[in-house]
């Protein structure tokens, strides 16, 4: 709790909310609304500024911040522990400027996704986005951030050129491959723990349309599908990637009709190539006569919202993993873990390999992500007792893959708390730890995977 004084100067500081206040339990919900984080207090600044007044304050009022945008992951934060954090939410720091002639976007720390991908096609350009429209676009890029274009195109993270942020002194600073180097190479994949993001600028590539879509098929033809595809994924080309989902689509009507009540498999990619060549690419996929096949030239934005991901707040809980192979056993394990864990929503396997399993020149603390898969599983969980639940049988779904896994984890879905070194080779992380105690020696910002 904070003093009255202390109270004062964060309210001269910004807009905040304290637990006595009525704002404050619409202040401190997340996106997942399956978690319930109570920090010590709730700061809504509206620029950057206002950002690094809610540090200095916080920081002199014992007070811990945690930066965040929507809170599609809040759980692994809340896990830590909010008694002493000021929760410092950022969207209302949102917009985009397009520079199409250098090809760069300026993106403000609390902007979602979707905004991005439709200002920078406005210009025939495209950005790395992710698969939810409406996660915010900061943290996606800080954890990593992949989807269909990454195994040509490589991860979100390495695709940023600077970063302005709010350090553990109160002071405004920009990192970039010439200035604040250890901060720059840190943040690009090593989270929150080194300062607040107000904005970065991000590369953007000519893409005015590409060929994308999805297939669908009744979930009794499940086996084959996913065989088929996890012989073809590792060694298709990298202007190809895919997600290949296990679904059980509840009978509502905000989902599309062939979809909705039932149980099925659902495929969903993009191709950076020419219609001729995707047609030759998709040709062993299309062989299992997809009972719906939309692949087709549609315009860039489309993209973004292809993996059919929620829009708006929603209550769930998921596990993930990195698999090194997925050979027929390892199918056979996930399809008897499906049926045993019946109460999950979805099961995903997204395509690795290409640049997304290269270290590239110039890369942040996240070079690369290793294996040939990741695993993603999730469920609805309107109530405490369903997340509890549904949380063992995400977990239980993982661990049925265990003779598979890579032992290392893509933090971006590790929703639980975790040992932030498996998300990271040894190097990286001797090298994370070493910033963190030179940028924040006191341990001022809290993170959903802290460094420490």
């Amino acid at each position: 709790m904070t003093t009255a004084a202390e109270r004062a100067a964060l309210a001269a500081a910004t807009t905040v909310h304290l637990p006595s206040d009525l704002g404050y339990d619409d202040a401190r919900t997340p996106w997942n609304l399956a978690v319930d984080q109570r920090p010590a207090a709730v700061a809504e600044p509206a620029d950057a500024a206002e950002v690094a007044a809610v540090v200095r304050t916080a920081r002199a009022a014992g007070l811990r911040v945690a930066p965040q945008s929507t809170g599609h992951s809040a759980a692994a934060l809340a896990a830590h522990g909010l008694d002493d954090v000021l929760l410092l939410r950022l969207h209302r720091l949102r917009g985009v400027e397009v520079d199409p002639v250098r090809r760069v976007a300026r993106v403000l720390g609390g902007t979602p996704a979707i905004d991005v991908v439709e200002a920078a096609a406005a210009h025939g350009l495209a950005v790395l986005h992710g698969s939810a429209p409406d996660v915010g676009f900061v943290g996606l890029a800080l954890a990593g951030g992949l989807f269909l274009y990454g195994r040509k195109r490589g991860l979100t993270t390495n695709s940023v050129v600077a970063v302005e942020l709010v350090t553990a002194d109160g002071e405004i600073v920009r990192a970039s491959a010439t200035e604040h180097r250890d901060l720059f190479w840190a943040v690009r994949g090593g989270g929150g723990s080194f300062g607040v993001v107000t904005a970065l600028e991000v590369s953007l590539f000519p893409l005015p349309d590409v060929h994308a879509g999805l297939m669908i098929w009744d979930a009794s033809r499940a086996r084959d599908v996913l065989r088929t595809w996890a012989r073809w994924a590792p060694d298709a080309p990298d202007e190809i990637t895919t997600t290949v989902r296990l679904l059980r689509v509840p009978p509502i009507p905000d989902v599309p009709d062939v979809l909705r009540g039932r149980d099925v498999v659902l495929l969903d990619g993009a191709v950076l190539d020419s219609d001729e060549r995707a047609a030759e690419l998709l040709a062993p996929l299309r062989a299992l006569e997809p009972e719906l096949d939309t692949f087709a030239r549609v315009p860039a934005a489309a993209v973004a919202r292809l993996h059919l991901d929620p829009e708006g707040p929603s209550p769930s809980v998921s596990a993930s993993g990195s698999l090194a192979a997925l050979p027929e056993a390892a199918v056979d394990a996930l399809l008897a873990a499906w049926d045993r864990e019946p109460g999950l929503l979805a099961a995903e396997l997204r395509q690795l390999g290409g640049a997304l399993g290269r270290v590239v020149e110039g890369a942040g603390a996240l070079s690369h992500l290793p294996g040939q898969f990741l695993l993603f599983t999730v469920g609805i969980a309107p109530s405490h007792d369903d997340a509890v639940r549904l949380r063992a049988q995400a977990e239980g779904l993982v661990t049925a893959m265990a003779p598979w896994l890579t032992g290392r984890q893509y933090l971006g879905f590790a929703e639980s708390a975790v040992d932030a070194r498996v998300g990271y080779d040894a190097d990286a992380w001797a090298l994370l730890s070493a910033v963190r105690a030179a940028a924040d020696p006191d341990r001022l910002f809290a993170a959903n995977h802290p460094v420490r």
